[in-house]
C-alpha cells in the first residue's frame, strides 16, 4: 500500500495516487477508495486491477487539507492504508480511517554557509594574534585549596 502525492505548479491541488498492493488485496475482485472526499460513498470511487492482483486509483484533493479513507474489498471488509500519513479514531466505528495529508511540504532550511571573502581582503589582512595559554596553573590550585 502507499499514497503518492505530486502537486500542482500553482499549488492548489494535489493529485494523490492511492494503490493497495496484491497481499493487502487479499485476493479482492474489487476494491474501492471511500473516504471524506466522496461522501464516504461506497461505490464511486472504484480502483483499478492490476495483472499483479494490487488496486490503484488517482484523485484529485485540495492541498492543505486532512481527509480521512479506507479501502473496501468486494464490498464486505474494510482495510486502511499501511503507509497512510497518519491514522484516527472513527466516529461511526469501533476502529481507525487512515488519513492523507495535502499539506504542501515546507522547503527545510538550509543553514547558509558565509560568503567566501575575496583573496584581495585575506592577503591584506595580518592573523590576529593568539593569546598565550595561562601556565601558572599551580597558583590556580594553592588558591583553590584555602
Amino acid at each position: 500500500m502507499s499514497l503518492k502525492k505530486t502537486y500542482s505548479s500553482d499549488g492548489k491541488k494535489c493529485t494523490v495516487v492511492f494503490s493497495v498492493n496484491v497481499n493487502a488485496a487479499a485476493g479482492a475482485e474489487k476494491v474501492h477508495l471511500v473516504g471524506d472526499f466522496n461522501s464516504w460513498d461506497e461505490t464511486s470511487i472504484p480502483m483499478k486491477k492490476g495483472p499483479d492482483g494490487s488496486f490503484s486509483v488517482k484523485k484529485q484533493l485540495d492541498t492543505n487539507k486532512e481527509y480521512q479513507f479506507r479501502y473496501l474489498l468486494d464490498g464486505k471488509t474494510w482495510i486502511n492504508d499501511w503507509k497512510a500519513d497518519k491514522y484516527v479514531r472513527s466516529e461511526f466505528a469501533n476502529d481507525d480511517n487512515s488519513v492523507v495529508d495535502t499539506s504542501l511540504e515546507k522547503p527545510k532550511k538550509t543553514a547558509k554557509k558565509p560568503a567566501p571573502k575575496s583573496a584581495a581582503k585575506t592577503t591584506d589582512k595580518k592573523p590576529a594574534a593568539k593569546k598565550p595559554a595561562a601556565k601558572n596553573t599551580t597558583t590556580a590550585k594553592k588558591t583553590a585549596k584555602k
